[in-house]
């Protein structure tokens, strides 16, 4: 794609509610924009570094045997109780985000998969023998945030 073609605009000064160093310079770079407090939108040139860095990833796992997965972001809040983790990241650090379904069903937007894989790897795994698995996962996540001190 040409340049001149791309959506790609630059702003000259830092944006006034960036506070850390690579904040300001993908959003005046142009990579990034913000929606709202903590939500931001991942412009073209954003989503193909992003792309980019994800097929490095997804080639060197392959290249090890390991099989990618696409787990659910939104979790049954069981998978979570069982591991003793909801109330923490419901309640007490209001991490996660909850909510109950028309069937009166508990749900979280999971920030981690590792109650997901593991009820999997539960529910699939009968014998030592298909053993090791080695199981993983890229994708974006909303835990994902430019926050102060991450730099």
């Amino acid at each position: 794609m040409r340049l001149s073609q791309m959506l790609w605009v630059t702003l000259r000064e830092d944006p006034a509610e960036a506070e850390i160093p690579s904040h300001k310079l993908l959003v005046r770079a142009g990579f990034i924009r913000r929606l709202a407090s903590g939500v931001y939108g991942y412009l073209p040139l954003m989503w193909r570094v992003l792309q980019k860095i994800s097929a490095i990833v997804r080639a060197e796992m392959n290249a090890t045997g390991a099989q990618e997965c696409l787990l659910p972001q939104l979790q049954p809040a069981e998978l979570w109780q069982e591991s003793g983790r909801w109330d923490t990241y419901t309640k007490a650090e209001g991490i996660m985000f909850s909510l109950t379904d028309r069937l009166e069903r508990s749900l979280g937007l999971g920030p981690t998969h590792e109650e997901v894989i593991t009820a999997i790897a539960r529910d699939t795994l009968r014998s030592y023998r298909q053993l090791p698995v080695h199981l993983y996962q890229s994708k974006p996540n909303f835990a994902m945030r430019f926050a102060p001190g991450l730099g």
